[in-house]
């Protein structure tokens, strides 16, 4: 006679679902503050510029700064909240070390460490 056991992996629990959508908002939050910073930040000084006399913006949008703040850190608790979620699931060795997350949460803290050292300079 054979015992039925419940197979516990059959579907994916809270947990995984919460992993999963925290690392795919906090990347997509990423991408989002590329495209935000790119209208936030000065304009580039080409020669062309200044010998044709065009006006090029030298300075950060105040606005658009502080949206991309709010942007960039909620991307980074994102991946924070994901690592720190996996490391109390996990119980293998063998288990994903999600170094994508890491690298994130290092990008997106850096990122914000850059802009906050170029406007004091301003």
């Amino acid at each position: 006679m054979v015992l039925a056991t419940k197979n516990r992996r059959r579907s994916t629990d809270i947990g995984v679902v919460l992993t999963r959508v925290l690392a795919l908002s906090g990347w997509a939050l990423f991408i989002f503050a590329i495209v935000m910073s790119y209208f936030a930040a000065p304009e580039q000084d080409y020669g062309l510029l200044r010998y044709r006399d065009i006006e090029i913006r030298q300075f950060w949008l105040t606005p658009l700064t502080g949206y991309l703040y709010v942007v960039l850190w909620v991307s980074a608790l994102c991946s924070y909240f994901c690592l720190v979620l996996d490391h109390y699931r996990s119980r293998r060795k063998q288990d994903s070390k999600h170094f994508n997350l890491v690298l994130l949460l290092t990008i997106t803290v850096a990122w914000v460490v850059y802009i906050l050292v170029k406007l004091n300079e301003v």
